[in-house]
């Protein structure tokens, strides 16, 4: 029997992954539940992806690629001359709301690398990446640009974890602390 051409079958094989992951958790993932979702035989999962923590750290990165071209178009979108502590209180609201189903999948996928040291070295990249972009535009030292990055996330991390409602202004003040030229405006 001759093999049938599919050069789309490894990224069905992805993005089938992350929909296991977004629909059931990262518990769920196996070759064998990728399998099906793409609707190819398992023997495919198994040639592209050797074992179940590449699968894993295929669907990441896919995933990461997704956040960081929606963070870059968001840094790209700041405007210089309004103040940045309500621009970032703003982006941490759409991700609540907007972009609430892929911000859990993001977290839930970085959070992996807890029990998947395979997983720390990519979620590091990503948090780098956000760093080097808020640097690079919005502000112009490095603690500052992870002070930032730390708190959106650790803000959104918070709310997605313990159903707290998203109070804008505590965030904008927040935000402001770190921002020396907007701290006596909070």
């Amino acid at each position: 029997m001759a093999r049938r051409y599919d050069p789309e079958r490894r990224q069905r094989i992805v993005d089938a992954a992350v929909r296991v992951v977004a629909e059931r958790g990262v518990g769920a993932l196996s070759h064998r539940v990728v399998a099906a979702e793409a609707d190819v035989p398992l023997g495919s999962t198994t040639y592209h992806f050797t074992g179940r923590d590449e699968l894993l750290l295929a669907a990441l990165r896919q995933v990461n690629d997704a956040w960081l071209a929606r963070f870059a178009g968001w840094v790209d979108a700041a405007e210089p001359d309004r103040p940045l502590a309500p621009q970032l209180a703003g982006f941490v609201h759409a991700c609540l709301t907007d972009h609430r189903n892929r911000t859990e999948l993001e977290y839930e996928l970085y959070v992996a690398g807890l029990r998947h040291p395979a997983v720390r070295p990519l979620a590091a990249e990503c948090v780098e990446s956000m760093v080097a972009l808020v640097r690079r535009r919005l502000v112009h030292d490095e603690a500052t640009a992870r002070a930032l990055v730390a708190l959106a996330d650790g803000l959104l991390l918070q709310l997605l974890l313990t159903g707290r409602p998203y109070d804008e202004s505590e965030a904008v003040a927040a935000f402001a602390r770190l921002l020396p030229d907007e701290a006596g405006g909070a």
